[in-house]
């Protein structure tokens, strides 16, 4: 806003015969005989993607998260923990208060994730060899009739809620839809091998994705649609996963199951990523609801890492009692609770933040993956088990 109001401000001067001060310095005053010609000044970018609602803090983009900052849309849904089973077809419906199954609902063929949609009215289920997206609504918890979507492995929506972005990881392609009725508007062909998951930059105006299966990146442009810059992990075997921005968006941080650790690059110049380690099967990535640390699931040790963004440092390591294969999740509205999936014990997790203790370990279907916690705060979704701006 502030920018936009500078430009208005700038232009009114250039009308009244003066040169831009903000550009060049103060220089007097053109004489009103002098012809006026435009300024040859470099023009500023505008200050984020056109309709995308602006980051609240612009060194936080996680300031409209704060525990129990629950949208009007959202305020009356039920608390529940949806539970995509990949091997049982299933959605397992948990309550976070008792940790009791709810429900177990039947849906498409291997879901993978269960996703927000861009205006939290819609959770979709990505039915990833079925081929469909099973829409369940939070309030009442009914699914209802799927929608063909070929290859959804996973699923987000840019900043401006315009598109839906289908990662289609064995079609190789990003298919940019239409967000309510799923209908093709782009489909961008890739040369990667399993595009994954991904994290918009804070001004939406683009979006890194992780390459599962060719241990790569791709950097996207939102508005063009179109993959502008590609990289190989500096490591043999890389296996990317989760995607994750930092508050203050200078970073990006990419869990890779392989290397066990976080790759940590610059989104805007594209650097050469460093690893860091954090422990084996390194997989998803979710920050808390104070925007100071990052939780980090180590699928392949049944631990998850604490990461102090100010401290730029791992600084504790939980261990799932009795061991696990803690997956995707995420963080309760209130912030006191990180729920996982247990992918290979047909389990989930939770866990207290403030402790790292084991709460609840709840038996569910086979092969439990991107599991979402709903509601929770935030003003949109981007997507994926929730990422909330």
């Amino acid at each position: 806003m502030l920018l936009a109001t500078a430009a208005v401000v700038l232009a009114a001067l250039a009308g009244c015969g003066t040169q831009d001060t903000a550009e060049h310095g103060s220089r007097g005053a053109v004489k009103a005989a002098d012809p006026v010609r435009p300024a040859a000044t470099k023009r500023q970018a505008p200050p984020g993607l056109p309709g995308m609602p602006p980051v609240l803090d612009p060194k936080d983009v996680y300031a409209a998260d704060r525990p129990g900052k629950l949208s009007p849309v959202v305020k009356d849904f039920p608390s529940r923990v949806y539970v995509p089973n990949t091997e049982s077809d299933t959605v397992t419906v948990i309550d976070p208060k008792t940790y009791m199954v709810l429900e177990t609902i039947p849906v498409g063929h291997q879901p993978q994730h269960v996703v927000p949609s861009w205006d939290m009215k819609t959770l979709w289920v990505n039915n990833n060899r079925g081929h469909t997206l099973t829409p369940i609504d939070p309030k009442t918890g009914k699914a209802g009739r799927p929608v063909d979507v070929h290859d959804p492995y996973n699923l987000y929506f840019t900043p401006d809620g315009k598109y839906a972005v289908v990662m289609a990881s064995l079609d190789r392609q990003l298919v940019f839809r239409d967000p309510h009725t799923m209908k093709v508007k782009h489909t961008e062909p890739v040369s990667c091998y399993g595009v994954n998951h991904a994290d918009f930059s804070p001004d939406g105006r683009y979006f890194i994705v992780s390459c599962e299966f060719s241990g790569e990146l791709l950097k996207v442009d939102t508005a063009r649609m179109k993959v502008v810059a590609q990289q190989k992990l500096p490591f043999q075997g890389a296996m990317p996963q989760d995607v994750k921005i930092s508050p203050d968006g200078k970073k990006f941080y990419v869990a890779d199951m392989m290397a066990d650790g976080m790759w940590v690059l610059d989104g805007d110049t594209f650097s050469k990523p460093v690893l860091l380690p954090t422990g084996k099967g390194t997989h998803g990535l979710y920050v808390s609801r104070d925007s100071k640390e990052m939780y980090v699931s180590n699928r392949g040790e049944g631990t998850v890492s604490v990461f102090d963004f100010g401290q730029n440092r791992l600084t504790k390591k939980w261990k799932l009692p009795g061991g696990g294969s803690p997956d995707m999740g995420g963080v309760s509205a209130d912030g006191t609770t990180l729920w996982l999936s247990g992918r290979y014990d047909a389990e989930v997790y939770a866990i207290d933040t403030r402790t790292g203790a084991q709460v609840a370990r709840i038996p569910v279907g086979r092969g439990p993956h991107g599991l979402a916690v709903y509601p929770q705060p935030g003003r949109y979704s981007l997507g994926h088990t929730g990422i909330f701006r």
